[in-house]
């Protein structure tokens, strides 16, 4: 071959490799496994059977241990999943308007949808808190809140002794089921009740609380 004809000979390089996206039916599925999930944890406690978890999404065992090799995969999976509703709850709260107090109060009414409270002993016993991914969700979701209660107490609303982790404290109490009764029971009654915690923290406020607030540091301390 000449010389001529080598120049002219177009070099082929290889194309880059490119990392196939998930599939939109699987990423459904890997949300309807983590929604499963929270539901039945709050139903049997941390060892909620896999198999009624894969059942209750509508997926195979299979698929269930493609996305999440182990039950502690799968429990951190459910508290982002908690968490990162959380703190949309707050954003959403804030950006549709009105009352200070009254964006507090939608807020609170849609976390107890989360189940909090009978999910917090699980996630608290079960996942890493110093978690990178977990951290940044809940400083983030800590920064919201307490947006939401500044707002409401710079109004004149919301009454100046309670902080953030008090909003919590209550709101896990009241989402934790009763010995001997069902979480269908806990669903009837929980907004009744948690109204009549939100009435209590309208300001002016009626009396003194004992003790100091409590933040979300309290719930996080290594002590």
């Amino acid at each position: 071959m000449s010389s001529t004809a080598a120049a002219t000979t177009p070099v082929r390089t290889a194309e880059p490799a490119r990392t196939p996206k998930l599939r939109a039916d699987a990423t459904r599925n890997r949300e309807r496994i983590i929604l499963a999930a929270r539901d039945a944890l709050v139903e049997y406690g941390a060892d909620a059977p896999l198999d009624e978890i894969a059942k209750r999404a509508g997926v195979g065992n299979a698929t269930l241990y493609r996305n999440f090799p182990d039950r502690t995969a799968l429990i951190r999976e459910v508290a982002l999943l908690v968490k990162n509703r959380v703190l949309a709850g707050a954003e959403a709260a804030q950006a549709e308007g009105g009352s200070p107090f009254d964006a507090l109060q939608r807020f609170v009414h849609a976390t107890v949808e989360e189940k909090v409270g009978a999910l917090c002993p699980i996630l608290t016993n079960r996942v890493d808190v110093h978690d990178p991914d977990l951290v940044g969700v809940r400083e983030r979701m800590t920064t919201a809140v307490v947006e939401l209660m500044d707002r409401a107490k710079a109004a004149g609303e919301l009454r100046p002794d309670v902080d953030h982790g008090d909003l919590f404290i209550a709101i896990s109490q009241l989402t934790r089921p009763l010995p001997g009764t069902s979480c269908q029971l806990l669903d009837e009654f929980v907004h009744r009740h948690l109204q009549l915690f939100l009435d209590g923290l309208r300001a002016p406020a009626p009396s003194v609380l004992p003790g100091r607030a409590a933040t979300f540091e309290d719930f996080h301390s290594d002590h």
